[in-house]
């Protein structure tokens, strides 16, 4: 019953503001709170960090501490309670990271193939394109060469080597964005 007696009194001088008298209360309950948190966390440095929150929202909150009452049951409450809001928040996040990972996940592997289908697409309408349009295109697009170039190297007007990489690409883009979408 003493002990009792001095816990009561200790939180008395606690709820008017006694910061000594709020040491000896920490340094009380501080083993065996920390003790309840390792049980429940599994983890040493997350207990200790639970602890020592939860003593300082009872120092915020002293005003509202009712010497009256259990206090041994009351922390031990806000401990079990904090630390089940700890374990929901890690396992909410947990759940959050994975479904962003596989989204990811679905994301490549989609655009990849994706990816892998307007290549393939590409190449077949290239090789749909008539022989000298399918020429020019890969001049200008494979070999770099300007439209003067081409038109030098195929003995045909610059006009036409544009005229002819214009309704080449116009085709391409037709037949890649029509089978894609």
């Amino acid at each position: 019953m003493t002990l009792n007696y001095s816990i009561n009194s200790i939180l008395v001088n606690v709820i008017q503001g006694d910061q000594e008298a709020f040491g000896k209360l920490y340094r009380h309950y501080r083993t065996p709170a920390l003790r309840f948190c390792i049980h429940l966390l599994k983890d040493e440095e997350d207990a200790e960090n639970m602890v020592h929150d939860v003593f300082i929202k009872i120092w915020e909150k002293r005003h509202l501490i009712n010497p009256e009452l259990n206090f041994n049951s009351y922390l031990f409450t806000c401990l079990r309670n904090m630390v089940f809001d700890y374990l929901k928040q890690v396992e909410k996040s947990h759940s959050l990271r994975q479904r962003y990972l596989e989204r990811m996940e679905y994301s490549y592997t989609h655009d990849a193939e994706d990816e892998e289908k307007r290549i393939e697409l590409l190449y077949s309408a290239i090789n749909s394109l008539s022989e000298k349009r399918k020429q020019i295109l890969l001049l200008n697009v494979e070999s770099g060469k300007s439209y003067q170039e081409i038109a030098e190297l195929l003995r045909i007007s610059k006009n036409t080597v544009k005229n002819q990489l214009v309704k080449a690409k116009q085709l391409l883009r037709e037949k890649v964005d029509f089978a894609i979408s």
